[in-house]
């Protein structure tokens, strides 16, 4: 009887050894639905009649169209960033608080995303001071923090256009206020868009801790964007 349970023994042992390789193949593989990025915002759903069959679609929220001048005095719009993956921030050039800390923040990720894959990723700083902030300050101020203009823009235009669309488009403060540090108020978020412009995520731009979180984000939404383009 002693004799008769020794296999079961080491095929009980040899389960517990391999379970783990087992368990690190299946993982590999597959879709992990739960490492898909959320969509913010409000969304809505489409319906569509496709070969006699009711087909229903979601439709997320979208920053709305956008034309404004970046720093060399040429106009940008939205149609740029069509089918990319881009990051987004608000600031102002004479900005004493957290802007000087985001910028360098925003400058430092120019490095952290120059790998193949990553460094096509363009980045979107706003003035929310426009009155000061004219193209010439904004070049100025952007080579100052060592930007990379073919893939860093920095974009100045009519006040009001730019407050409603930070409010209304990115969902983030950006307004006057004579009480704020600097004389304005705006988000310290870095916000990560996709190709649909589509917000996919926000992120502390004072905090290295999400920053990496965002690094980390734009991997998956990269391998997202290849599934779609399957």
């Amino acid at each position: 009887m002693k004799a008769a349970k020794k296999p079961v023994k080491w095929i009980g042992l040899a389960a517990i050894l391999l379970l783990p390789g087992i368990i690190l193949i299946l993982l590999s593989r597959g879709d992990h639905q739960f490492t898909k990025l959320p969509h913010y915002g409000e969304k809505n759903s489409t319906t569509e009649l496709i070969d006699g069959k009711t087909v229903v679609d979601t439709v997320y929220h979208q920053v709305p169209y956008w034309t404004f001048t970046n720093q060399f005095g040429e106009s940008v719009s939205q149609s740029d960033y069509d089918g990319k993956i881009y990051i987004v921030d608000f600031i102002f050039t004479t900005c004493p608080g957290i802007c000087p800390i985001m910028t360098t923040q925003m400058s430092q990720l120019q490095f952290k995303l120059d790998k193949p894959g990553l460094n096509q990723i363009p980045f979107i700083s706003y003035t929310v001071n426009p009155e000061n902030d004219s193209a010439e300050v904004l070049l100025a101020y952007g080579k100052e923090h060592g930007a990379d203009f073919e893939r860093w823009t920095f974009l100045t235009g009519e006040k009001q256009k730019i407050y409603e669309l930070g409010v209304l488009g990115y969902m983030v403060s950006t307004q006057e206020d004579a009480l704020a540090e600097g004389g304005f108020l705006h988000s310290e978020k870095f916000i990560l868009m996709d190709w649909n412009h589509t917000i996919r995520g926000f992120y502390n731009g004072t905090d290295i801790n999400e920053i990496s979180e965002m690094t980390d984000d734009i991997k998956i939404l990269l391998k997202e964007e290849q599934k779609r383009k399957k």
